[in-house]
């Protein structure tokens, strides 16, 4: 009895087991099959080179080299003892002692806790074992034996390995993160680099180096070198990557981490066009880890190109004009220390095209290149603004024609005010712009707030009304509010509060509110236009990017931007660009030195300021040529340019430049094939 029972429960075991079996092969064998060969598909992206930058001839501005470049790519399985060995076997094969050197203590924690896990699990307690894996972790640093870190110091051999460590660890999951390259940067010394002897060693060796990849990279190239390079800015190296104060943006547009991306001005101002497609590999591995295939899924591109507006010719030789000038200006200058800096804006009149953005600096280290500083800096700008004074004393019932006693003045409570040099005694709107009369200006000020006529020691009657009304009026021609140019950081200049209404008076000369350099050359090209405020901008076009030596097609085009209409009638700006043209060719006209044989029309500019103490001026120059349908108009700002004439010099300059190019590019079969040549010299 006892054996049947025992056999009976035998048989009800495997009819319990063939059940099972059953129900495992045929209900839900399926499911379990497709566990057993699930695959996981990753991708990798691999960089491509951003878009090129055209100067408005079509001349290569900005382009790339391609670089070689030893990278490292994590998988899903990877581990840190994996990437340990890795590294042990890398660092027989490359070095990077500059890289070592730069190694934190933390580096080498990092490192440790990885090559010694037996060790490392020691440091924590059972208790601890309990923690989050983040927690311990955070113990286990801490731990780390000093000793172990000074050994490390003092090993090279160890700290090739931990640096190469490091760069192992420095991303995400399928994210190829840059080892060593052979890109030479422009400061020598201040990264390994690559050499052909370890780039052949590691390529003979991949098979045994897993994660490890031997590609080809890009870097940027600047054809005219430090020519307007401030404003082309740059990109971030693989190491840099993305901003840290921008980390969430970037990572929401799907950049990677050490994506390079631009660094300020252009660069930046366009990257979503500039940035490339980047090239994408699919690795596909089995439910343990294990790669099963590989394929290219997207070759990638380069990013678009942009087309500027900047002759870079002409840049060239405006750069060039102003730093002779700098140097020749301090000769004569009354405070040549302080003679430090020029800019210079070339823009088209009619469609806010800019030509020329250039500025110079005068350093320890040198001339740097400063064109930034063309709409990021400001000044008081002296008598360049005497023309929107004049229109908005129109405006107000001044006539043209109107004669005032250019005489010196004095109001209630204020020092004696007169106009530069001798009285000029009766004159009128058109003379007072020939001349520069600030006595004209102040007593048009009077007209403009309503004040009866001057008479000596009258009270000045302005208030705060008065003041906002005549800068919303300069403000029609861009004075006081930014220009709306394409890049960041512009300044609007700056408005203080008056300390008296009576400062009004140095309002009306440009002696309170200060200007940027390019806020002078929308404000002349809009009385240069007859009317038209135009948005300035750099931008022309952006392209899909070309194979061969021409510009690919156009994706978008930048269209000219009337930003407003100033209020003034065709008569009063015909009267002001009269005055203007006599400033250059009046046989008292303020430039009548300059621009000979050339038809300029334009108004300088004095404005008084100091610097630690020291008196010194200001000295400017606005203008446009030709007088009749201008190409080009342009301002000059010399910041405490006093006595040197380095303004005018540099005004004069820049338009037979700009003449002189023109006529080669008449001549040329193809004006992107134009070098600059001297007029005189052939130089």
């Amino acid at each position: 009895m006892r054996i049947n029972v025992f056999f009976f429960v035998v048989f009800l075991l495997f009819v319990a087991l063939v059940l099972r079996l059953g129900v495992i092969q045929i209900v839900k064998g399926e499911e379990y099959t497709k566990v057993v060969t699930k695959t996981d598909a990753n991708i990798a992206s691999y960089p491509a080179p951003r878009g090129k930058m055209y100067d408005r001839y079509g001349r290569v501005i900005v382009d790339n080299k391609s670089v070689e470049e030893i990278t490292y790519t994590v998988e899903s399985k990877t581990k840190a003892e994996d990437k340990v060995a890795t590294a042990k076997k890398l660092a027989t094969m490359i070095s990077m002692p500059i890289a070592a050197s730069k190694l934190k203590d933390r580096d080498y924690r990092d490192y440790w806790l990885a090559s010694h896990p037996d060790e490392a699990g020691k440091l924590l307690t059972k208790a601890e074992l309990k923690k989050t894996p983040k927690e311990t972790y955070q113990i286990q640093l801490a731990r780390v034996p000093q000793a172990e870190i000074d050994r490390m110091k003092n090993d090279n051999h160890e700290k090739n390995v931990a640096v190469i460590y490091k760069k192992f660890s420095s991303g995400y999951a399928y994210e190829p993160q840059l080892v060593k390259s052979n890109n030479v940067p422009a400061k020598k010394n201040s990264v390994d680099v690559l050499s052909e002897t370890e780039m052949s060693k590691v390529a003979e060796n991949l098979e045994s180096l897993p994660g490890v990849n031997v590609i080809t990279d890009w870097d940027r190239v600047y054809p005219y070198d430090k020519v307007m390079r401030s404003l082309l800015s740059g990109v971030t190296t693989p190491e840099q990557g993305i901003p840290l104060e921008r980390k969430d943006y970037f990572e929401s547009m799907g950049y990677a981490k050490n994506d390079r991306v631009g660094k300020g001005y252009l660069e930046s101002e366009y990257e979503q066009y500039l940035k490339p497609k980047k090239s994408q590999v699919e690795y596909v591995t089995d439910s343990k880890g294990n790669p099963v295939t590989e394929k290219v899924v997207d070759p990638g591109s380069r990013g678009y190109d942009l087309q500027l507006s900047i002759d870079m010719e002409l840049q060239k030789q405006v750069e060039k004009i102003i730093t002779e000038e700098l140097y020749n200006g301090k000769k004569s200058a009354v405070t040549p220390q302080f003679l430090n800096s020029a800019f210079v804006t070339v823009m088209d009149p009619h469609t806010g095209e800019v030509l020329s953005l250039a500025g110079k600096q005068i350093t320890s280290k040198g001339v740097q290149e400063y064109s930034p500083g063309t709409f990021t800096t400001q000044y008081p700008m002296g008598s360049v603004v005497k023309g929107a004074t004049l229109l908005t004393g129109y405006s107000k019932g001044l006539q043209h024609g109107t004669v005032f006693r250019d005489e010196p003045i004095k109001l209630a409570g204020t020092s004696l005010k007169k106009s530069h040099g001798a009285p000029m005694g009766n004159i009128n709107d058109i003379t007072a712009l020939e001349r520069s009369s600030n006595v004209y200006m102040w007593k048009t000020m009077l007209k403009i707030i309503g004040a009866p006529p001057y008479k000596r020691n009258m009270k000045f009657p302005g208030n705060a009304e008065d003041l906002q009304y005549v800068r919303n009026h300069f403000s029609q021609f861009g004075l006081g509010v930014k220009t709306g140019i394409d890049l960041p950081n512009e300044s609007k200049g700056f408005q203080a509060p008056p300390a008296t209404y009576g400062q009004l008076l140095d309002f009306a000369i440009g002696q309170f509110d200060t200007y940027t350099p390019l806020q002078l050359a929308q404000y002349v090209s809009t009385i240069a236009n007859n009317g038209y405020r135009i948005q300035p901008h750099i931008l022309s076009s952006v392209h899909q990017p070309s194979d061969k030596d021409t510009i690919g097609p156009v994706i978008k085009q930048q269209n000219t931007n009337f930003l407003n209409r100033i209020d003034s009638p065709q008569g009063d700006i015909d009267r002001v660009k009269q005055g203007f043209h006599m400033v250059t060719k009046g046989s008292q006209g303020t430039a009548h030195s300059v621009f000979q044989g050339l038809d300029v029309s334009g108004k300088t500019g004095t404005a008084q300021t100091r610097k630690n103490g020291v008196y010194s001026e200001n000295v400017n120059f606005i203008g446009y040529y030709p007088s009749n349908n201008p190409e080009i108009s342009f301002s000059v700002v010399v910041p405490y340019g006093m006595s040197s004439g380095a303004n005018l010099k540099i005004a004069d300059r820049v338009v037979r430049a700009y003449i002189s190019l023109q006529k080669q590019y008449a001549q040329a079969k193809d004006p992107k094939d134009v070098v600059y040549k001297d007029s005189k010299t052939g130089q």
